[in-house]
């Protein structure tokens, strides 16, 4: 069945030009007010579930044996747009592109799987474990409101599918991705006069200059693991010696165990001054989505149903997380399901309006025979 892309363009302008940043929770439940009135006329069971999160299940049976559980697909509502961003970006069709924001991250993929979940309807009663697709108001700034509900809903599933987009300008679904950690390293030091009595003061920003080069020294490009000081605060004034500083550190790791021999060792720093106090926060978000026979079992199906369909999918490991790293641990997950395109969080966000069609046909038959 070919999916009807002017169908599809008029889903995606409504959820679009609903401008949804993850701070605003009115405007995020806008859109998921809107996702689930299409849920509803599917017949779904829908529930709001405590964080903000939406369930709707299509023929699921709560009561099943592991081999009748359901297929889990993951979305997400909020967008990284501040409100008015349309008003600078409108959406526009260029060639065989859509662009605007919030379409390729992660609008389309919502559109994509309630058109696949259409497809499925017209064709008769629901795969077997029926479908259950959660929609989550975070995955933006961390899930963290989310994620318990997410694992709880991939543990009484037999696979995960996430709609995020595929590999930027290409078919490829990520097989894998790195985990995510986000640290805030808090310097307290003396302040003094730095002409009159420096010997004083304890300088926050020397320490936190030598914590600069100690941490990013923990990275292992090797074996993928990436450790970047993003941000410096400190400091009042030229002629005062520094009471405070704070370093913020971003840590990508292929593995658990990397994961925690970064988090070990930064826990584990200690001034070489004495008067100077280090307060340690954060730690690994998102664990590693390593990449597992599950997944290649999965991914191979997605490969042979693709190449029936008339196209070829490839498969990468990729640095950003998504709520699929909550799942992968748990339950056999398969990611990049959504709409082909590119410009995440970027002013050319767009997708592939004739690569589109493709995917929501590969994710459709993939909801029948997984």
């Amino acid at each position: 069945m070919q999916p009807d892309l002017q169908a599809m363009l008029a889903d995606l302008r409504a959820l679009a030009e609903t401008e949804s940043p993850s701070t605003d929770m009115a405007a995020v439940n806008r859109v998921m007010d809107l996702v689930e009135s299409w849920a509803l006329d599917l017949g779904a069971t829908t529930h709001a579930l405590p964080g903000g999160t939406r369930q709707f299940s299509f023929g699921v049976d709560p009561d099943a044996p592991a081999g009748e559980r359901p297929v889990l697909i993951l979305t997400h509502a909020d967008t990284v747009w501040p409100h008015g961003t349309l008003a600078e970006m409108p959406l526009r069709v260029e060639g065989d592109r859509l662009y605007g924001p919030g379409t390729y991250d992660m609008k389309a993929g919502i559109v994509g799987a309630f058109h696949a979940l259409r497809a499925l309807k017209s064709q008769g009663p629901w795969p077997r474990g029926g479908v259950q697709v959660l929609l989550t108001p975070d995955e933006e700034i961390g899930s963290h409101s989310s994620r318990g509900q997410i694992e709880a809903a991939a543990r009484k599933a037999r696979a995960v599918l996430v709609v995020e987009p595929p590999v930027a300008d290409t078919h490829a679904l990520k097989v894998g991705r790195k985990g995510v950690g986000d640290f805030r390293l808090a310097f307290h030091g003396v302040a003094s006069h730095a002409g009159n009595k420096p010997e004083e003061g304890a300088s926050a920003i020397t320490e936190a200059a030598r914590a600069v080069l100690a941490v990013q020294a923990l990275a292992r490009p090797e074996a993928g693991t990436t450790v970047s000081v993003g941000l410096i605060r400190g400091g009042s004034a030229t002629n005062v010696v520094p009471a405070e500083c704070v370093l913020e550190v971003d840590v990508r790791v292929s593995t658990l165990a990397e994961g925690e021999r970064v988090d070990a060792a930064i826990r584990a720093l200690t001034p070489s001054d004495p008067r100077v106090r280090l307060e340690v926060t954060g730690g690994l978000n998102r664990p590693p989505f390593e990449r597992s026979s599950q997944t290649e079992q999965l991914f191979a199906q997605a490969q042979a149903i693709a190449r029936e369909l008339g196209f070829e999918i490839g498969g990468e490991v990729v640095g950003g997380g998504s709520d699929g790293n909550f799942t992968a641990p748990l339950t056999p997950t398969l990611d990049g399901l959504g709409a082909p395109g590119d410009g995440a969080h970027a002013a050319h966000e767009h997708v592939r309006l004739d690569r589109w069609p493709d995917h929501v046909r590969l994710l459709t038959r993939l909801l029948q025979e997984v």
